[in-house]
């Protein structure tokens, strides 16, 4: 962060100072008190359930030096009447003296973290980059990740989600894109937009707010990604997809072709900007990841980066985010999928084709545990059910079901009668382990998936840690 003192915060936040105005924040700004650094502003939110003010000397123990809330503490501090609006107003305040960074944003309903972390790190090989950290993509996390930049960022890439009309509008207020991309459309928080065209919508809100100078990027396999550059007078409008795209629209497509993988599923591809190709070699496993790639490299191309040195970075890239296709094998030969951070039904779907690519060319038994996906409104027991036919055409050997949530998985997966597989229905994740643990061996493949509250990671983890039988 820009440093700056608590008299120039209130000013730009339209607070008033309880303390002395000199003391200057130089550090990012923080609402987890346990996260603070020496020079930080602690943000004290008022939740639910807690509330922020409370841990003001905490937050001081680690080296907070001012606090932003309603109320004095023991710290110096910026009072406003809504701490998470001022957070928002200082991180646009610190945006706007920042004229040589370079902001990107992107937003889709699954995709946005490991594009995300592949363009942070073709970025990085280039110049000091910033970029979201977790899922920090909401009111609370997109100022935080702005106020993590300083004089020296070159570069700062923005993961933007939103759960209605309007919220990605803000965040666009507050970060002011040049580029951005919607990486596509689908049905998560299908209960929160009302559907998938409102969702589309919401997505949108990203291209429409980009400068007249700025760069756009689309899916060219999936058109909902364009509804945002309706009426928009973005400069530069660059798609990826699968194969090329002749559309007077686009000023260039990102495409590939050749897709091979090896044994555990880790994909090989020609990627191509149309003029030049290159060998794309990925670490991370999974079909889907060449287009999380793709997309990262046409938002680096937009940013002025060249094309041979993005494909260089993406094989160098390693995984970022944890519990995403995150591969585990063990002493004994088995291999555990983490994929536990959240679902839906369009990744549900990608990782259960990967979990049965790599049982086709390991040979290994293929075992699928599955939770519930959440925020999927009235289509919620369909769409599972979608899931677990799924499972079963993709001829998977074990699918396990953990909870009356995901239970429309199981009659989805029994009613497709040419299935050899079988299904095992479980009530909680300590069961689901259990079994793991007495059912699985050497040559097996596991994937865990389900939404983030499910908490299945742990199934996950504790099954990695087996010791060898």
């Amino acid at each position: 962060m820009i440093p700056l003192s608590l008299a120039e915060i209130a000013e730009a936040v339209e607070g008033t100072v309880v303390g002395d105005p000199e003391t200057v924040v130089d550090a990012p700004a923080v609402v987890d008190s346990r996260l603070a650094t020496p020079g930080s502003l602690f943000v004290a939110v008022v939740g639910e359930h807690v509330d922020g003010h409370a841990f003001a000397d905490a937050a001081a123990a680690n080296g907070a030096v001012a606090v932003l809330g309603t109320h004095a503490t023991g710290l110096p501090t910026v009072l406003v009447t809504d701490p998470i609006a001022a957070l928002g107003r200082l991180a646009r305040y610190v945006r706007d003296r920042l004229p040589e960074l370079t902001v990107i944003a992107m937003t889709g309903s699954q995709g946005k973290t490991g594009t995300k972390d592949y363009l942070a790190q073709i970025l990085a090989a280039v110049g000091p980059t910033v970029a979201t950290a977790g899922n920090f993509n909401n009111e609370l996390g997109v100022p935080l990740t702005v106020l993590r930049a300083d004089a020296g960022t070159r570069f700062l890439v923005v993961e933007m989600g939103a759960r209605g009309i309007g919220h990605i509008a803000e965040l666009c207020a507050i970060a002011r894109p040049e580029i951005g991309a919607v990486l596509n459309v689908g049905s998560a928080h299908a209960s929160e937009f009302g559907s998938v065209e409102v969702t589309a919508r919401a997505k949108g809100e990203l291209l429409s707010a980009l400068p007249a100078d700025g760069a756009a990027v689309i899916n060219t396999g999936d058109a909902r990604t364009r509804v945002g550059l309706s009426g928009a007078s973005v400069g530069r409008v660059l798609g990826f997809g699968a194969t090329p795209e002749h559309d007077p629209l686009l000023d260039g497509v990102l495409s590939w072709a050749e897709v091979s993988y090896d044994e555990l599923g880790r994909p090989r591809t020609r990627l191509s900007d149309g003029t030049l190709a290159a060998e794309l070699v990925l670490r991370q496993i999974g079909s889907h990841q060449i287009s999380n790639a793709a997309a990262a490299a046409a938002l680096a191309l937009a940013a002025g980066l060249d094309f041979a040195e993005t494909v260089v970075a993406l094989n160098r890239a390693d995984r970022l985010s944890r519990w995403r296709m995150e591969l585990h094998e063990r002493a004994d030969g088995l291999v555990v999928v983490n994929d536990a951070y959240n679902a839906n039904p369009e990744s549900m779907t990608q990782a259960l084709r990967t979990l049965q690519e790599i049982g086709a060319r390991s040979g290994r038994r293929t075992i699928a545990v599955l939770g519930e996906m959440k925020e999927l409104g009235a289509e919620s027991a369909a769409l599972h059910q979608q899931v677990g036919a799924t499972a079963a055409t993709a001829g998977l050997d074990v699918v396990v079901v953990i909870g009356e949530g995901a239970a429309p998985i199981a009659e989805g997966a029994a009613r497709i009668t040419s299935w050899a597989g079988s299904v095992v229905s479980v009530a909680d994740r300590a069961e689901a382990l259990a079994w793991l643990r007495e059912k699985t061996g050497a040559r097996d493949v596991v994937l865990v998936k389900a939404s983030r509250s499910a908490g299945l990671e742990i199934v996950a983890e504790g099954l990695a840690k087996e010791e060898s039988r």
